[in-house]
Parts: C-alpha cells; sequence; structure tokens
C-alpha cells in the first residue's frame, strides 16, 4: 500500500493532550513526537541505526547549515539528504529563518530575505523564502518549514508586529514557491511558523494569516528564545488553541523534558532540541530523577547505571563510574554513550506520554513526573 504524501489522524485525546499518527511516503511518526536534532546531517555522536532503535521517527535537519556545507546542490547531485546521511525515514528541515535571528550580528535583513556571511568562510549568501524552498527541495526534505523572522525576545509591541507581518508575507511566498516546486510538492509537507512573541492578539492575527494560506501543519515559532517557562506555557495557553485543531502543532526548539510535558498539556504535538545531544556531549545526562552531571566527584566509584529505570544498551551495560571516567578522561566514547543515552531518555518520554493520553491517565502521568523530576 502506498503511503499518502501527508496525513494526520488523531487516535486519542485527554484534555487538551492528544494522541495520533502522521503518515508520510517514508513512514509513519507516533505523536507527540520528538525530533532529535540533526543539524549538519548528522545526530551528534549517534549513528542513524541508533537514533532509529531508540525509537525515533523523524529527526530534523537545517536549511542553513546545509546550504553552507555541504552545499544544496551537492546533497542533490549525491541523491538527497536521506541516503547522504544513511536515513529512510522522515525528515523535517527547519527553514534557516532562526539563524536570522541566533546569527544577527552576520545579517542584514530586508523585505527580500537575509543577506549574511558565512560563519565558516565569510563568504556572502542571501536567503529568502524562494532560496529557503529550494534549498530544502534539493535536500529533498519531508517536512518543510516556511521561512520565517524568529521574533527576539524582550521586542517592544511595534517589533514584534512588524516581525510577525513580515513572516507573515514570507509564509505567502514560501508557499508559491514551495507550490512551484513540481515532483517534490507533490510528496513533501509544508509547515506554517505562526509567530507573535508573548502578544495573544498578534498571534491571533498570525495564525488567521497562516489559516488562510493553507499549510499541511502549523508550528508555534518565537518561543524558547529566552522568556521562561512561566511566559512561554502563559503564551501555549492560547496560542496553540488557534491553530486548527486537525493539522499538527510543532513548539519550535522545545525543549527541556518538562517543558515538554507542559506543552503537550496544551496541544502541541511535535518537538525538537539539541539538548539531548549537547548535554550529552557535556557529561549531562536527563533521568527520570532529574538531570545528573557525571562529571561530579561523587560519581568516582558509583555502580549504579545513569537512571535505574533506564531499559537502553547504556544503563543495561555501563556504570556511572565508568561514564565518570570517561567523561572526565575526554574520552569519544563517553560522549557517545551520554548521547544515547539522552536520545532514549526522550524517547522513553515521549512514548509514555503517548500510552498515558491513550489510557486517559496523562494529567496522572504529568503530575507523576513534575512530583519525581527535579529540574537543574
Amino acid at each position: 500500500m502506498t503511503q499518502p504524501r501527508f496525513s494526520f489522524s488523531v487516535s486519542a485525546t485527554d484534555g487538551k493532550a492528544r494522541t495520533g499518527v502522521i503518515s508520510m511516503r517514508r513512514g509513519e511518526i507516533r505523536t507527540p513526537a520528538f525530533m532529535p536534532v540533526g543539524t549538519a546531517a548528522t545526530v551528534k555522536a549517534m549513528r542513524p541505526a541508533e537514533v532509529r532503535a531508540a525509537g525515533a521517527d523523524i529527526i530534523l535537519g537545517n536549511t542553513y547549515h546545509l546550504m553552507l556545507r555541504p552545499g544544496a546542490e551537492r546533497m542533490a547531485r549525491l541523491g538527497g539528504l536521506h541516503g547522504f546521511m544513511g536515513w529512510d525515514r522522515p525528515i523535517l528541515t527547519d527553514s534557516g529563518g532562526y539563524q536570522v535571528m541566533s546569527l544577527s550580528a552576520l545579517t542584514r535583513m530586508s523585505e527580500e530575505g537575509v543577506a549574511f556571511s558565512s560563519h565558516i568562510d565569510g563568504s556572502k549568501h542571501m536567503l529568502s523564502p524562494e532560496r529557503s524552498m529550494e534549498i530544502q527541495r534539493l535536500l529533498d526534505s519531508d517536512i518543510v518549514m516556511a521561512f520565517d523572522e524568529c521574533t527576539r525576545n524582550g521586542c517592544t509591541h511595534d517589533e514584534a508586529a512588524q516581525s510577525m507581518e513580515r513572516s507573515m508575507r514570507w509564509a505567502k511566498r514560501s508557499r508559491d514557491a514551495f507550490d512551484a516546486g513540481g515532483a517534490h510538492a507533490d510528496r513533501a509537507a509544508l509547515f506554517g511558523i505562526q509567530q507573535g512573541s508573548l502578544d495573544e492578539g498578534l498571534r491571533r492575527v498570525s495564525a488567521d494569516r497562516l489559516i488562510d494560506i493553507g499549510f499541511d501543519g502549523y508550528a508555534v515559532g518565537g518561543l524558547a528564545v529566552g522568556e521562561g517557562q512561566e511566559a512561554m506555557f502563559g503564551c501555549l495557553d492560547f496560542a496553540p488553541d488557534m491553530l486548527p485543531p486537525d493539522r499538527p502543532r510543532y513548539l519550535m526548539g522545545v525543549g527541556k523534558p518538562d517543558d515538554i510535558v507542559g506543552a503537550v498539556e496544551r496541544g502541541i504535538d511535535m518537538f525538537d532540541c539539541v539538548l539531548p545531544t549537547r548535554s550529552g556531549r557535556n557529561g549531562q545526562a536527563f533521568t527520570w530523577n532529574g538531570p545528573l552531571n557525571i562529571r561530579n566527584a561523587r560519581f568516582a566509584e558509583d555502580r549504579e547505571p545513569l537512571d535505574p529505570r533506564c531499559a537502553c544498551p547504556v544503563c543495561s551495560t555501563w556504570s556511572r563510574a565508568y561514564l565518570h571516567h570517561l567523561v572526565k578522561a575526554g574520552e569519544m566514547l563517553g560522549a557517545m554513550l551520554m548521547t544515547q543515552h539522552n536520545i532514549h531518555f526522550y524517547q522513553d518520554l515521549m512514548r509514555n506520554i503517548r500510552d498515558s493520553i491513550a489510557q486517559g491517565r496523562f494529567a496522572v502521568f504529568a503530575a507523576g513526573f513534575r512530583n519525581e523530576y527535579k529540574r537543574a
């Protein structure tokens, strides 16, 4: 049976939390889903088979970084991102809009798009809605993100409004360029990105504009940029409800495990974040009792696994003492094993969330999780 280009079905709800399936030609994505970040065609310190074995149905790649190295046109000549990196399941590609904000010292923005200097070699480039769609087509992305401006935290209302309006104009240009993409548009999906900072009125205008344009899914953008959990949850109390209930809702760049649980409570279906991989490389493990810094001297002779409740290959094989030694010694294997555990933990968290929603006990699960998880 041929898989559809894109479909989304909700199988169960519990309050605003919901579980379901996104079906695409390269496979199904169980929601709520966490996407490990493979910015530069690799989930750092992990082989694709290990990422899949951990339970991931989809990963994320980044337009900005891949356009600079190895280059989108080269990637297309080599058969696309999937074959290049050895991942045969769905890939979502970020449009590059976040880099507009995070690398602002290297960029110059106009209505056309963003002119910037490469952080690698200083070469000059222009990233526009049309070029972003072209790059994602060359990568053969499964879920393409509209090009947007990620509104900075702490901006004024007028700045947030101007930023949101520009993102909506770019969303329409992204839609038009995606639809002109030939065969790729017939097999990929396009998501729009809601902006508007923390302002409910601006978020409403943005949602209405995106719905008028029409997208396969909708992201809540412009959060997890320094506003703090309380402010983020305050925005999520209203922002997801503005988006179509029959389409996936994706919270970009989030986050910490307790952020994810709280966002699922508010109706979010998809997440991505560099935390499990970045933290793993820096000696931090996520556990059901909260983050653990394996560098601490108290683990030097600790024979326990990283997390006694975890059944991942790392926790089933090695002790905290061994991992402490590897990380303190700067051994490559330490970063690999810590990352592998973290990816498993995040996927186990999503599996528990999905199961609890399906069984009508998500509120009980969320309360129990918060009671045990001690945020660093």
